[in-house]
């Protein structure tokens, strides 16, 4: 396997203004513990050519499954999701549970195991038949790794393609502050969720404080999210999904995400097409994290972007939808080939 060399950013100029996206459907599901989860469909626009056809005749076009990181929505996939659509795909979105518009969990409950059986519904409820490509950004990533855990052979039967962009298989590289402070991390470590659970009491009067001290608020994700210069608008679309995570909800994930070790979820993804992308100035996922992944997902396509930090399908958006374009058709044209991923020249 040989690594991708490190590849530049886009012009700025190439990134739309206007952030917002109309679903073809949405549909309300239910988790296992009766969580709401809000969750978007987008039907593909239609190909001039045909469906291609392989050995065993015609195949279908893959659904791909998006899931969004910590702290942010469905909403951050807005620009892939209208690459994926234009080249063909029907598109599942999805915002986890107490993030975005899905209802409020048990605070017990805001694990990374249970973020897997949620995709699980999810997959269930939305494409119960044929190829999946699943693409998942930080604790999105973990996510994937987690339903692979408990859901190996649906896996190994329909997955075709899995994209693990800005995010950690944990273990022997622990997540030890996500981005928000080591003081931060051994407060809630130390005392628990609810620490912020009485903050969370005064979510109006922090949003106030937050919309006087703008400064503050673009310093911050201009620091944790990006590695390069963004726009305003778009510093402004992070802030707001960022800001609209309760702090109870961070509180309640953080345990989960530093304790998280789903080095034996990706076992499942071993034999598959996989990509791995992340930034080279990405402080909440280093690359050592996606050295991690490498290591341990032989065959899988690495790779590094200059001046890119975590958020880097928003930072960095025309390459990280080229990828995982390019993801696909690579598992396509395999599949069609018969051509395992253990054979495959890597370049």
């Amino acid at each position: 396997m040989a690594r991708i060399p490190l590849l530049r950013r886009g012009s700025a100029k190439d990134t739309p203004d206007l952030w917002g996206h109309t679903s073809d459907e949405i549909r309300m599901l239910t988790a296992d513990d009766g969580v709401v989860l809000h969750v978007e469909i987008d039907a593909p626009a239609s190909r001039s050519r045909s469906g291609r056809k392989g050995p065993a005749g015609p195949s279908a076009e893959p659904t791909v499954v998006l899931v969004h990181g910590f702290t942010l929505s469905s909403q951050c996939w807005v620009l892939q999701r209208r690459s994926l659509i234009h080249s063909g795909f029907r598109v599942v979105t999805y915002d986890q549970r107490s993030h975005g518009k899905s209802g409020p969990s048990p605070l017990e409950h805001c694990t990374v195991e249970q973020l897997g059986e949620d995709l699980h519904r999810v997959i269930e409820a939305t494409c119960p038949t044929g190829p999946i490509v699943l693409v998942g950004h930080s604790m999105g990533g973990m996510t994937l790794m987690s339903y692979a855990a408990v859901h190996p052979d649906i896996v190994h039967d329909r997955v075709l393609a899995a994209a693990f962009i800005a995010t950690s298989p944990g273990g022997s590289v622990p997540m030890t502050e996500l981005g928000l402070g080591p003081g931060f991390a051994r407060i809630v470590n130390s005392v628990g969720p609810g620490v912020l659970t009485r903050l969370g009491r005064h979510a109006g009067a922090i949003k106030q404080l937050r919309r006087m001290g703008s400064g503050v608020q673009d310093a911050l994700i201009r620091k944790w999210a990006f590695d390069s210069p963004v726009t305003t608008d778009l510093v402004s679309f992070v802030a707001e999904q960022f800001f609209s995570t309760p702090f109870e909800v961070i509180a309640a994930f953080l345990p989960s995400l530093e304790a998280h070790d789903q080095t034996h979820g990706l076992t499942a993804y071993s034999g598959i097409e996989t990509l791995v992308v992340n930034g080279t100035g990405d402080l909440i996922t280093p690359p050592e994290h996606s050295e991690e992944l490498v290591r341990r997902l032989p065959g899988a396509e690495h790779v590094l972007i200059e001046d890119g930090g975590h958020v880097i399908m928003l930072e960095h958006p025309q390459i990280v939808s080229q990828q995982i374009l390019m993801l696909i058709a690579r598992a396509q044209r395999a599949e069609e080939e018969g051509v395992a991923v253990s054979r495959k020249p890597r370049v």
